[in-house]
């Protein structure tokens, strides 16, 4: 999932990106060993992950930025946005779609918006399908069955997921040409292109 966003940042040559959400700096870590002069801005409001993404990515030097801000915020001029199991925390398709306009203003001619992340079916059995798929790749990962399902139960106090449908619609109603580059059960890289 990650290698496959950093590659769709990656390829359109960006001199700027902006990584929300960024966490520990996993994702900014794939694109700035993947390119040579692109600087990435690292936005996140926890300045504990951020602490952990500056040790993470000090090899890089000036070419990653950590900056204490949430993607609610306004953005700057860029040639790329990425989201690594972040926008997630979105909680209304009206509040995303608000964002992704924002991205489509912030971006330039030929810029992308990629997000990893989990989308969900509203069908009924193909939503269980997708959870049952989600805990069978938790178990597997070593967690006990059980507590990847009390997982989801937790995590459903601050995680809203949409369908695949709804993520691409909300891309497109933001004037970005929307694509699904890959997926595998609930992980899925959406891509908005201006």
């Amino acid at each position: 999932m990650l290698a496959t966003a950093v590659r769709v940042v990656g390829a359109a040559n960006p001199a700027l990106v902006l990584d929300l959400g960024a966490g520990t700096g996993a994702l900014s870590e794939r694109l700035l060993s993947l390119t040579t002069a692109t600087k990435v801005e690292l936005w996140d409001v926890d300045d504990a992950m951020l602490l952990v993404a500056r040790e993470r990515l000090a090899r890089f030097g000036d070419r990653a930025r950590f900056i204490h801000r949430s993607f609610g915020e306004p953005l700057p001029p860029c040639d790329g946005i990425m989201a690594s199991l972040a926008l997630h925390h979105i909680r209304t398709l009206e509040e995303k779609t608000a964002l992704y306009r924002r991205a489509a203003d912030a971006l330039r001619p030929g810029g992308v918006l990629t997000n990893a992340d989990i989308t969900i079916p509203r069908d009924p059995a193909a939503r269980a399908a997708t959870y049952r798929q989600w805990a069978n790749h938790l178990v597997a990962s070593g967690i006990p069955e059980e507590r990847a399902w009390q997982h989801f139960e937790e995590w459903s106090a601050e995680d809203h997921y949409f369908s695949l449908e709804e993520e691409l619609a909300a891309l497109q109603s933001a004037g970005l040409t929307a694509d699904c580059r890959w997926r595998n059960g609930p992980a899925t890289v959406t891509v908005g292109t201006r």
